[in-house]
């Protein structure tokens, strides 16, 4: 995957250089995002990351998955991550997922984020659809996704696991 930016950030995959400061930034935003995604935590390690870069490095190489790095190109600062993953190649959809550190949620970041994988998406992957699955009492996630242009389309019954607990969760859909 090549490096994508705009004036505001870039994103790309994580390396080892970014172990430290993305623990940190996992474990600074346990009380925000840790409420939707369980696995950030106040007691994430080092080690938990080590297998999520190798994770991630492993799908980017296979093109199964995207799950990569929000850098803020003034400081160079982990800001967070966005990923394009679930990729059916046979209908040339894909999910979408995104999380910002807390110390930098509401400066325009995750919209930034969001309008560059859709055009990775679209434009270099060649889907023809996105989805952005939501648990339904996320509003900042589903405000996010509608100000990107994102259409909501239901409510899907059990449609993730929440604390190991199927969930209902609202889908929204992009298409170029």
């Amino acid at each position: 995957m090549k490096i994508i930016k705009n004036a505001l950030i870039t994103i790309k995959p994580f390396n080892e250089t970014h172990l430290d400061e993305f623990v940190i930034a996992v474990k600074e935003s346990a009380n925000t995002v840790g409420q939707w995604m369980p696995w950030c935590t106040p007691e994430y390690s080092i080690e938990e990351a080590q297998l999520w870069f190798k994770y991630c490095r492993h799908n980017i190489e296979r093109s199964i998955a995207y799950d990569v790095g929000i850098f803020l190109n003034e400081t160079g600062q982990l800001a967070g991550g966005i990923s394009i993953n679930r990729i059916n190649r046979m209908d040339m959809i894909g999910n979408v997922g995104y999380w910002v550190r807390e110390s930098l949620q509401n400066q325009g970041i995750a919209s930034a984020a969001l309008e560059l994988i859709k055009t990775f998406g679209f434009q270099s992957l060649g889907l023809t659809r996105l989805e952005i699955v939501i648990l339904e009492e996320n509003h900042i996630s589903r405000r996010l996704a509608e100000k990107s242009g994102a259409k909501f389309e239901c409510l899907a019954r059990n449609r993730l696991l929440h604390n190991e607990q199927p969930t209902d969760a609202l889908v929204y859909s992009l298409i170029p």
